[in-house]
């Protein structure tokens, strides 16, 4: 959702504690997501794939953010990007319950 507040990603004081891939079940699909684990938010991304990928020596020199993950490196590298699915969700108000495997 567009917000007129500044960047909720640019605060000094705000530390990434994790950050990976996962399949989230939405309905009836599977929805390849990217988290990012913040000490007071979780964002939930969308994996987009460009359908122009980047080939041979051009890939190399994509400008990427030295402190992401070298998978998320690479996966912008291949022409990839993430998109917010939804809202943060503040730490203190989520809840983790675990499940059974499907």
């Amino acid at each position: 959702r567009e917000n007129s507040c500044e960047n909720i990603l640019s605060s000094a004081n705000r530390l990434l504690l994790h950050e990976g891939r996962l399949m989230l079940a939405e309905n009836t699909r599977l929805l390849d997501v990217y988290l990012f684990l913040f000490d007071d938010f979780l964002l939930i991304t969308k994996i987009k794939r460009n359908k122009k990928k980047y080939g041979g020596s051009d890939a190399s020199l994509i400008p990427v953010c030295p402190s992401l993950t070298p998978e998320l490196q690479s996966f912008i590298r291949e022409g990839g990007f993430c998109t917010v699915l939804d809202q943060p969700i503040p730490l203190d108000r989520l809840r983790l319950k675990n499940v059974e495997p499907v």
